[in-house]
């Protein structure tokens, strides 16, 4: 085995490599370690910092007894610090690029790729959508409903074509309209009745 190997068998047995490489977990980056310990991206997340250690472990056995369940949750706040970094924005550039957070499914918006978003910062709120940068609109995600929407935040999309107004794609240029026998329906028709 060569010492390449070895290497990269040692990253995968880490916790991280173990959450980042689980199935449904395809949106989420792996965050530096580096970064994980910069005490400053720990703040406000002191009550978690037990669990630091369990995360940082560089051999994770998932049958120990002391794995307290708040990982998730430490990693899923430190993540959302990450991605608003140039490099955690680099990061999930790569991830947007390849389309692995799937596309918008509206038809108008022909496959535009999406990005993930929360639609809170508070842990426990909802689980992860994805935001349409054409329509500009949210949606469920195909797959991955567990992941919880604190790990991106609810500004990232934004932050993302802050920092890479070169990908910020064009609203639709059509527009679906209502039609009944091919006439089309005043707005009024779509009101509820009283």
């Amino acid at each position: 085995m060569s010492s390449t190997q070895s290497n990269e068998h040692k990253v995968d047995a880490s916790w991280i490599g173990w959450f980042v490489g689980m199935m449904g977990n395809e949106f989420v980056c792996r965050v530096p370690i580096k970064f994980i310990k910069n005490k400053l991206n720990l703040a406000g997340l002191e009550y978690l910092e037990d669990t630091l250690n369990v995360v940082l472990e560089p051999l994770f056995d998932r049958s120990v007894a002391s794995v307290s369940g708040h990982e998730e949750k430490l990693y899923g706040m430190i993540h959302a610090r990450y991605i608003m970094t140039e490099r955690g924005v680099e990061d999930m550039r790569l991830k947007y690029e390849r389309g692995d957070f799937g596309v918008c499914p509206k038809f108008h918006c022909k496959g535009q790729k999406a990005l993930p978003v929360g639609l809170s910062d508070g842990w426990g709120h909802s689980t992860v959508k994805i935001y349409c940068p054409s329509c500009r609109d949210v949606f469920k995600p195909r797959s991955r409903p567990k992941l919880d929407g604190a790990m991106f935040g609810t500004s990232f999309p934004h932050m993302f074509f802050m920092e890479l107004p070169m990908l910020r794609p064009q609203p639709p240029v059509e527009k679906y309209v209502p039609r009944l026998h091919g006439f089309r329906l005043h707005e009024s028709a779509f009101k509820p009745l009283d």
